[in-house]
């Protein structure tokens, strides 16, 4: 593929987004919520005993209940996850990393609609976006139709 004109303004306006989003708010206070989360030694050592079960978790899932500590670290994963889960800059981190994939999600559909109205876009949750008929054609989605 050849490097054009149009495809060098392209790359250019994709680099002047990305600073854009870098200087927006919504980034601003992920990249807080996260040097919060991170800079606190005690979370960060609860994050790292965390990240350690959890490997163990997923070696246990392969196995199910016929692996021998099944019952352990079940129990013990879900107590870790939920000590992390009340601490408040974990709740304030997991908040600010919604509201940046909201953005993203919000520009992407807003690419995809400049291309075609058509266009479906992935969004945050795995799903795919279409602009022009919130549940897909077929599902009688937003627009009302079916197939």
């Amino acid at each position: 593929m050849m490097m054009t004109d149009e495809w060098m303004r392209v790359i250019d306006m994709a680099e002047e987004l990305s600073e854009m989003l870098l200087c927006s708010e919504v980034v601003k206070t992920y990249q807080d919520a996260r040097d919060r989360v991170y800079s606190n030694t005690e979370l960060r050592k609860k994050i790292i005993d965390f990240t350690k079960m959890k490997e163990q978790y997923e070696d246990v899932q392969r196995f199910g209940r016929y692996h021998p500590d099944y019952r352990v670290i079940m129990k013990e994963i879900r107590l870790q996850k939920r000590e992390l889960d009340l601490q408040d800059e974990v709740a304030a981190l997991r908040l600010a990393e919604n509201d940046v994939q909201d953005l993203l999600d919000e520009i992407g559909i807003l690419i995809g609609q400049s291309v075609s109205e058509a266009v479906k876009v992935p969004a945050g949750d795995g799903t795919f976006s279409n602009s022009s008929c919130g549940g897909g054609c077929g599902s009688g989605g937003s627009c009302s139709c079916s197939a």
